[in-house]
């Protein structure tokens, strides 16, 4: 266990002995900063509804895209980083499994997805300020956000395992992610009404709005635990047939 916090830890430490890491960390504030002076703006207005501020925050279209960015960039280097130094196979030869491998660099990406979030809590304290905050809708979109991260970051760390470039690991990565995106948006163009609902579950438009709204679904848990092991499932195995190969 102490191994895999090692892994873990030095790949936190890792992006901010790197300028990627501090691109990501600055575009990230910047982005998220615009978005809440247009917040505040949207408030001030005479009759605004206050209880939407949660769903612009986390359910606009810039921050779609910019996560989808972002993710990409994160993991584009796990992997390959590890190829390019030739530390990958001492890593896969030491006393760890690809298991254990895995699951801490993803760990470590998803650690630093978190840490690019910590600062708009401020965001909320200056929102208290001025409204009344439900601190159920705060702690759902949280969630979702947290969620949502470790779906994608489990989806291009399997990219990541795919190429010894980044550049195409961040490009693999963003080309699987859009489609898991648009998967939802499809939900219109069904007739179907049973396939129409089963495409409406893969919305994840939706689940942030539900989850911004303090409604917790335990299928939308479900679809984004469950979708982060399957690419986690299929990075081992990435990993452990590179490692056979001769």
């Amino acid at each position: 266990m102490s191994r895999f916090f090692t892994i873990v830890s030095r790949e936190w430490r890792a992006y901010f002995l790197s300028p990627l890491g501090y691109v990501i960390l600055a575009s990230f504030l910047f982005m998220n900063g615009l978005i809440f002076a247009a917040i505040l703006s949207f408030l001030s207005r005479p009759g605004s509804a206050k209880s939407d501020f949660l769903g612009l925050l986390f359910s606009n279209t810039f921050f779609w895209i910019f996560v989808l960015f972002v993710v990409a960039s994160i993991s584009m280097r796990l992997f390959p980083e590890e190829r390019r130094s030739g530390t990958l196979e001492v890593l896969l030869t030491s006393p760890v499994s690809e298991t254990e491998v895995v699951l801490a660099k993803f760990a470590g990406a998803w650690a630093f997805y978190v840490t690019l979030w910590i600062p708009s809590i401020l965001y909320f304290a200056i929102l208290g300020s001025r409204t009344t905050l439900d601190l159920a809708m705060v702690a759902g979109g949280y969630l979702a956000t947290l969620l949502l991260g470790a779906y994608f970051i489990s989806v291009g760390t399997f990219a990541s395992t795919l190429t010894k470039n980044q550049i195409v690991a961040a490009i693999v990565a963003f080309a699987m992610l859009i489609p898991i995106f648009a998967a939802g948006l499809l939900d219109q163009m069904v007739n179907t009404p049973a396939l129409k609902g089963a495409v409406g579950y893969l919305n994840l438009w939706d689940h942030m709005e539900e989850f911004s709204k303090g409604i917790i679904d335990s299928r939308r848990i479900v679809y984004y635990l469950s979708g982060t092991a399957f690419f986690l499932f299929l990075s081992i195995v990435s990993i452990s047939a590179r490692k056979e190969t001769p």
